[in-house]
């Protein structure tokens, strides 16, 4: 049986290029069999033949946006948001490690729906994610994943460094390898495509180069995708330098390690060198940039305008629970406020709320590869839209 038709009512806002967003005031989509149909206005839409057989949502004093991409987040931190400390490494030491220890099977199966729940509520339709180390938990947070019919990709969290987990050292890579092995077979390309996996290997501080090699190895064999983090703290990168002295840089050590590529997302890179830059660029690997988590946490601003320059593919990111919210308009808020910022100490282009709004719509779209289906409102992509009621976010005159 065909599916009755949806029609959506509001002001349609999208943006498919950086340069400018675009609007209808009183307009309207058409959605049929699970794509976008027509787009105009609520006139013109009003009277096409499918109309009347459609159910109406929405109205005059909506809005329709396509959906929203977070495409840095940690699930089993969302409880622990806001919890301030002097700087990230004290911040995994004192709060995440241990919530991320205890988050088993049983918490992950109570928790893990409210999450996507709350996703939904913000907005948010993809998101690319982090579980925790352990195995149970991870295929819980597929599993609400999958219920929920959010976009999603998830990885469970590698790490054979000051890992929070109770097996001997010798023994993590290769049960983390295989734990991560059954996982791709079971979720990488599940719900007809919606559901994929990111190989996880967390950053290098906590990851030795066997652990990031045999992830990369991982990556490649499966075509997954890869999530670490990059450059987010001055204290973090002297001790990757330690770590690692063989290399010149942090950026090289994944580079050295295979984990570089267009299917790589980087977390914050926010403290990157030209030839770091040029590394990633080359890669083609995408940068999550996280705002609201790099000021929580004081570790810096993202130079937005130089990644933009070199070319380098990114995102808007919340990264929950660095970031003290899920939301994304939150996030794109302050995204801008924190260019502006940074323009009173270092002469920069501001990003307009257009372009910011776009990196987080079409922009991370097109990062993702998933441009030609999602990010915009136009006819022929999958309907990956938001209607939001403004009359519960305005204030009455």
């Amino acid at each position: 049986m065909t599916p009755r038709p949806i029609a959506l009512r509001g002001f349609i806002l999208d943006a498919p290029t950086r340069h400018a967003a675009r609007g209808i005031p009183d307009g309207a989509i058409l959605i049929e069999n699970g794509r976008i149909a027509a787009r105009g206005t609520f006139s013109e839409i009003s009277k096409l033949p499918a109309a009347a057989d459609a159910e109406w949502l929405g109205g005059p004093d909506c809005a329709v946006v396509p959906g929203l991409i977070d495409i840095h987040a940690h699930i089993p931190q969302y409880p622990f948001v806001a919890r301030i400390e002097e700087s990230l490494l004290p911040w995994l030491k004192r709060y995440i490690f241990p919530a991320e220890k205890n988050f088993r099977a049983a918490e992950a199966r109570a928790f893990a729906p409210f999450f996507f729940e709350s996703l939904a509520r913000n907005g948010t339709t993809l998101a690319v994610l982090y579980a925790a180390i352990h195995e149970d938990s991870a295929h819980e947070c597929f599993a609400a994943a999958e219920a929920s019919g959010i976009r999603a990709i998830i990885g469970k969290v590698m790490m054979d460094r000051h890992s929070y987990g109770d097996l001997e050292p010798d023994k993590i890579l290769p049960v983390s390898i295989e734990q991560t092995r059954r996982l791709i077979q079971r979720w990488h390309g599940a719900a007809g495509g919606r559901l994929e996996y990111a190989v996880s290997p967390r950053f290098a501080v906590s990851c030795s180069a066997e652990m990031m090699r045999a992830a990369a190895d991982l990556a490649r064999e499966h075509g997954t995708w890869v999530q670490t983090h990059l450059s987010e703290n001055h204290l973090e990168i002297e001790t990757v330098r330690a770590l690692f002295p063989e290399f010149p840089d942090y950026t090289s050590v994944y580079e050295g390690c295979g984990l570089l590529g267009p299917k790589t997302i980087l977390g914050h890179c926010i403290h990157l060198s030209p030839a770091e830059r040029a590394k990633l660029r080359a890669s083609g690997s995408i940068i999550a940039h996280c705002p609201t988590s790099n000021l929580f946490l004081r570790s810096g601003t993202m130079p937005w305008d130089t990644i933009v320059e070199d070319g380098i593919p990114f995102g808007l990111a919340s990264d929950v629970a660095g970031g003290p919210e899920l939301s994304m308009w939150r996030v794109m808020r302050c995204a801008l406020e924190s260019q502006i910022a940074r323009s009173f100490s270092t002469p920069c282009r501001i990003p307009s709320p257009a372009e910011i709004f776009h990196q987080s719509t079409q922009g991370a779209a097109e990062t993702l590869g998933k441009g030609g289906q999602l990010g915009t409102l136009d006819p022929g992509k999958e309907a990956d839209a938001v209607l939001l009621d403004l009359s519960e976010i305005i204030p009455s005159v």
